[in-house]
């Protein structure tokens, strides 16, 4: 990782307290290597870490069991209480079940992120229905479910966060037409949810990442080596702690009056390039 890079971008910056008392779920915070040696931290890690360091009580929800537990190892090195958790975010019955539990092992719930989304197909000629059902299963279905089952639970001050991907606006950095709509659709889930969630005063905002250094990143651009010479304003790709900063601060009461909004994280790359 480069050294010039700011100690937040590195995830090296100190814990500011900005979530102390914070009950924080992370669906999806687990994460894939994907055989790499040296696979950087993703977006889930990064985000579940990060909330932890700023004092908050974090579940770790992913449907890989292994992953779910490393992160919430590394959780609890910041300090913070942690509850790793297995769920198929696609599977309502595991999802209602996931929220329950966590409601009552810590007492309440006041943040959920839901950053679960893959690929499937390539092109329309080589996309299947099922990739295209499955896709939209997981890139779509797990933040409705989530949301659904997360507001009756949730107090005053709460905040939902989506993870999307800059691909929803930009087609031309994915050639997997599945991925592209489903993240388009996020948008307009994202200001539904945000309607439905206004009157009990919880706020949902997402966050879409450009091209970002996850190892799940690199498999992108191992398919499409051009996606590493894309010419990005900022002249670096993302990391992951880029995109847990931005989420964090949604969760933080710094964001108390923003709702239904879209941070874009990608480097200026959909804005000004």
């Amino acid at each position: 990782m480069s050294t010039d890079l700011f100690a937040e971008a590195q995830g090296n910056a100190p814990g500011r307290a900005r979530l102390i008392g914070r009950r924080i779920l992370v669906v999806g915070g687990g994460q894939q290597t994907y055989e790499m040696p040296d696979a950087p931290i993703g977006n889930g890690r990064a985000m579940s870490i990060l909330c932890g360091r700023e004092g908050a009580m974090v579940a770790v929800a992913d449907l890989n069991t292994g992953a779910a537990a490393e992160t919430a190892r590394l959780v609890e090195a910041q300090g913070a209480k942690v509850l790793p958790m297995t769920v198929d975010a696609t599977n309502e019955a595991d999802v209602q079940q996931m929220i329950q539990t966590v409601a009552e092992q810590f007492g309440g719930l006041d943040g959920v992120i839901v950053n679960v989304g893959m690929a499937r197909g390539l092109r329309l000629a080589q996309t299947s229905v099922a990739d295209w059902d499955w896709v939209f299963a997981l890139n779509a279905r797990a933040h409705f479910l989530c949301s659904k089952h997360a507001l009756p639970v949730m107090e005053p001050g709460g905040a939902i966060v989506f993870i999307s991907s800059t691909a929803a606006v930009l087609p031309s950095t994915s050639d997997a037409p599945a991925y592209v709509a489903s993240k388009a659709a996020l948008a307009g889930l994202n200001v539904y949810v945000a309607k439905e969630a206004a009157p009990k005063g919880i706020r949902v905002n997402l966050v879409a990442p450009g091209l970002i250094d996850t190892s799940l990143g690199r498999l992108a651009t191992l398919v499409r080596p051009d996606r590493a010479h894309t010419p990005i304003p900022l002249a670096r790709q993302g990391t992951a702690w880029d995109v847990a900063y931005a989420a964090v601060f949604l969760l933080s009461n710094e964001a108390s009056y923003i709702t239904g909004q879209s941070i874009i994280v990608d480097g200026g790359l959909s804005a000004i390039r």
